[in-house]
């Protein structure tokens, strides 16, 4: 008879703080259980107020642990014991509170000190209040975790439990689930360097109009965290929205089109990947008054002059990085796309329906490459985001870098 080995199952030391979505952490934990990896649960005492630790014991079949002094563990130090004997620690979820502990180095109770004493990684699923998220002090922290190579999931946009909306929702179980399969094989953009363009510009035409357009910028920061899931290093340019940016390694906000451009040029030759995925006006006017034209009976003439384009900037560079750009039709969006595409020279171009996409939640995704016409049908932008990051990496791989 030959005796084989079974084969080694990875754990994941599952954290929970306290928050409204520990509930999410239960089904988070069987479906880590049933795609065969050992989860070992620890939790906040506040945590133990919003999900009871009996139900966790149910589903992954180990105890539970949420005191600092437990007697059922060697020596007493569970914090010890429990960090060295997993292959990932996850907080699912990361309260603003969890994160400042970790960040500034504080350990009062066992799950935050068996991070501080942990010898693998460290993965936080942050989930608050939307305001909470966009405090400094939070934002801050979560520099500090990205610096100390703690990896962020999230958090998300949508509606949140106190009624407002906004980011700050827990990643869904199944996409934490991606994250942790992704994390025991090598990330799709590992190493890779990124720079994305989001959102709208802003062409003054006085001190208080402008014009603007309707992009509100999710496709462009759903792309930003799928490129950080795919463990890609992002530097995210972004027009003025109403969202919260993910953890990137350098976020730079402008207004306008030649903001956007300076940006660009500044960033592009540190980088292997460029996605231009921000709706730039085409022109600007001619004249930017600096106080409020004052209405009057008589027709108003604007003149308007071209934008640069940026996109064909970055393409035409002696040694241009992987170009990817974005094309928002009304009308013959195949024929007009591959024609952007053709003209451009670009590897590969994202088309839709303006009317269907812009500062909607879900869109559908036409893609144009050298092997012709792929669609994406349609879904959330975070899940066509990370189906484009897949199609992106593929087509990175053959391109002659």
């Amino acid at each position: 008879m030959i005796v084989t080995d079974s084969p080694i199952k990875k754990s994941v030391l599952l954290g929970i703080t306290g928050g409204i979505a520990a509930y999410k952490a239960a089904e988070f934990a069987r479906l880590l259980i049933q795609d065969g990896f050992e989860v070992q649960t620890v939790m906040t005492e506040a945590a133990c107020h919003f999900l009871g630790p009996a139900t966790l014991q149910a589903l992954t079949g180990k105890p539970v642990y949420a005191r600092l002094w437990d007697e059922a563990v060697n020596n007493s130090m569970a914090h010890i014991e429990l960090s060295r004997a997993t292959d990932v620690i996850l907080v699912a979820p990361a309260s603003a509170d969890f994160i400042a502990k970790i960040a500034h180095g504080l350990a009062d109770d066992l799950l935050s000190t068996l991070c501080l004493a942990r010898n693998c990684p460290l993965m936080v699923a942050p989930a608050m209040n939307r305001q909470m998220l966009e405090n400094p002090a939070t934002q801050r922290n979560l520099t500090i975790l990205q610096k100390d190579h703690i990896t962020v999931l999230g958090p998300a946009y949508g509606i949140q439990a106190c009624g407002e909306t906004g980011m700050g929702r827990m990643l869904e179980p199944q996409a934490l689930l991606e994250a942790v399969r992704n994390f025991f094989q090598p990330g799709l953009l590992q190493g890779k360097r990124v720079l994305i363009t989001a959102g709208p510009t802003f062409e003054a035409i006085d001190a208080v109009r402008g014009i603007i357009n309707l992009s509100s910028g999710k496709m462009g920061y759903a792309l930003t965290q799928a490129a950080l899931e795919a463990g890609a290093e992002v530097t995210l340019i972004s027009g003025p929205v109403c969202l919260t940016s993910p953890v990137v390694k350098k976020l730079i906000p402008i207004t306008n089109a030649n903001d956007m451009f300076t940006a660009v040029k500044n960033e592009v030759t540190f980088n292997d990947i460029f996605i231009s995925v921000a709706a730039v006006a085409d022109y600007r006017p001619a004249i930017a008054h600096t106080q409020k034209i004052k209405k009057s009976d008589n027709t108003m003439v604007l003149e308007l002059v071209p934008n640069p384009d940026i996109l064909q900037y970055v393409a035409n560079l002696p040694a241009p990085p992987f170009c990817v750009g974005f094309a928002a039709e009304t009308e013959d969006i195949d024929q007009n796309a591959e024609s952007k595409r053709r003209k451009k020279k670009l590897p590969l171009l994202v088309a839709n329906l303006a009317q269907e996409a812009m500062g909607t939640d879900d869109s559908t995704l036409i893609l144009f490459d050298e092997k012709g016409k792929h669609t994406l049908p349609k879904a959330a932008k975070i899940d066509q985001a990370r189906h484009l990051i897949e199609h992106i990496a593929t087509l990175y791989q053959q391109y002659p870098n």
